[in-house]
C-alpha cells in the first residue's frame, strides 16, 4: 500500500510536469487534465473486478475451494462510496496541479480529522482524550505545512494565489474522502464483501460516470483555469493529441492506472480487517516516500518548516492511533513495582488461588 501509493502520486505529478502540443499544430503546453486522470485511475480500480472473476474461476476447479461463497448485495450500495471517490479524487488531482506533490501528500493528513469525526457521528464510536489530542495536533501540523508554502519559494509554474487555492482545496477534498472511507466500513463489515470486487464495484461506477461527464466538460468554458489552447473544463482530445506527441506521458499515465488498482486493493482490505483511520495513517505514510524522491531529483526545493509539518503531522497520527500507549507502559512510574508484585503472588497463595495437589509432579 505504500509504494504502490507513492508511485500513484508521482506517476500523477509526472504527467502534469510534461509539456506537449496539442490537436491543429497548437503551441506547446503543460498536460494538465486532472479529470481524464481521474477515468484513469477509476479503470485501474475497474480492472480489480475482472482479477476478482479469475480468482474465483481458479478457485472453483480446486478439490477444496478456499474462498467462502459470496453473499448477495446489491451492487449499488456502492454507488455513494463511487460517486464520493470520484468527486474527491477529481478535485485532488485539479489541486496537484496547483501545488507540489510532498504539500499535496501532507495535506491529506486532514482526512485523519474528518474520518474520526464522521466515525463518532455514524459508527457510533467514542473517542478518548488522546484521540481527541490527536485531531488538535493534527490540526496544527496542517497550518505549519500552510506556512511553508505560503512562505516557499514560488515560480511562474506555482504561483502564491495558485498554491493557497490548491491548498484549500486537498482539505475540503478530505471531507468527501472522510465520507467514502466512512461508508465502506460500515457497508464491508454488515455485507463481507471481497475486497477486490468492492474496489472493481466503484471503479465500474466511478469509470462509467465519470466517462460520460467528459462530453459536457468538453464544451464548459473555464478561462484561466484551463491551460489548454481552447480552455474548457476537460479537453479530452487535446489530452490524447499531447499523448500521442510525448509518449512519455503515455507511461506515466500507465504507472497511475496500474499502481492505483494495488493500492486500492491493499487499502479496501486494511480498511476491513481493521479500520479505516488505520488506512488513513499508512496512506500518509507515503509522504515520506514522495517527499525524498522529489528532494532527490531537482523536483522541490528544501523547507524546514515542512519538516516541522510533517512531524506534527505524523505525532498527531500516533496520538489518534493510540501508539504511544506502549512507550508509556515501559516508563518507571507506569509498571507496578517488583515487591509490589511479589506480595500479589503471596496473596494470591494464601487465598488458595496458586494451590496445587501435593503429587502433582509425581
Amino acid at each position: 500500500m505504500l509504494l504502490t501509493g507513492s508511485i500513484n502520486t508521482r506517476s500523477a505529478k509526472w504527467a502534469d510536469n510534461f509539456t506537449a502540443g496539442g490537436c491543429g499544430g497548437s503551441a506547446e503546453h503543460s498536460f494538465q487534465h486532472p479529470f481524464l486522470q481521474a477515468v484513469g485511475m477509476f479503470l485501474g480500480e475497474f480492472s480489480c473486478l475482472a482479477a476478482f472473476y479469475i480468482l474465483v474461476c481458479r478457485d472453483r476447479q480446486r478439490a477444496e475451494p478456499s474462498l467462502a461463497p459470496a453473499q448477495p448485495f446489491n451492487p449499488l450500495l456502492f454507488l455513494p462510496p463511487a460517486l464520493c471517490d470520484m468527486t474527491g479524487t477529481s478535485i485532488m488531482y485539479v489541486a496537484l496541479n496547483m501545488t507540489s506533490a510532498s504539500s499535496f501528500q501532507m495535506l491529506r493528513g486532514a482526512v485523519i480529522i474528518f474520518t474520526g469525526l464522521l466515525s463518532v457521528a455514524f459508527l457510533g464510536r467514542k473517542l478518548v482524550p488522546s484521540q481527541w489530542l490527536g485531531i488538535l495536533v493534527t490540526m496544527a501540523g496542517l497550518v505549519v505545512v500552510g506556512l511553508a508554502d505560503m512562505l516557499g519559494t514560488h515560480d511562474e509554474t506555482h504561483k502564491l494565489s495558485e498554491v493557497i487555492t490548491g491548498d484549500l482545496l486537498i482539505i475540503m477534498a478530505q471531507v468527501i474522502v472522510a465520507i467514502q472511507m466512512v461508508l465502506e466500513e460500515k457497508f464491508i463489515y454488515k455485507h463481507d464483501v471481497h475486497p477486490l470486487r468492492a474496489v472493481g464495484t466503484e471503479g465500474f461506477f466511478g469509470f462509467v460516470i465519470l466517462s460520460l461527464l467528459l462530453i459536457p466538460m468538453y464544451y464548459i468554458p473555464a478561462g484561466s483555469f484551463s491551460s489548454g489552447p481552447r480552455q474548457v473544463l476537460e479537453d479530452t482530445l487535446d489530452a490524447f493529441c499531447q499523448i500521442g506527441r510525448q509518449p512519455l506521458i503515455a507511461l506515466a499515465l500507465a504507472g497511475n492506472i496500474s499502481s492505483i488498482a494495488f493500492f486500492n486493493f491493499a487499502g479496501i482490505s486494511v480498511t476491513k480487517e481493521i479500520s479505516a483511520t488505520t488506512r488513513m495513517v499508512l496512506d500518509s505514510l507515503r509522504t515520506v516516500v514522495i517527499w525524498a524522491v522529489s528532494l532527490a531529483v531537482g523536483w522541490e526545493t528544501f523547507h524546514g518548516l515542512e519538516i516541522l509539518g510533517f512531524l506534527i503531522l505524523l505525532t498527531g497520527a500516533a496520538l489518534y492511533n493510540g501508539l504511544h500507549q506502549p512507550l508509556l507502559a515501559r516508563l518507571p512510574w507506569r509498571r507496578p513495582p517488583a515487591a509490589a508484585l511479589g506480595s500479589e503472588a503471596e496473596r494470591e497463595n494464601l487465598l488458595g488461588g496458586g494451590r496445587a495437589p501435593i503429587n502433582a509432579d509425581s
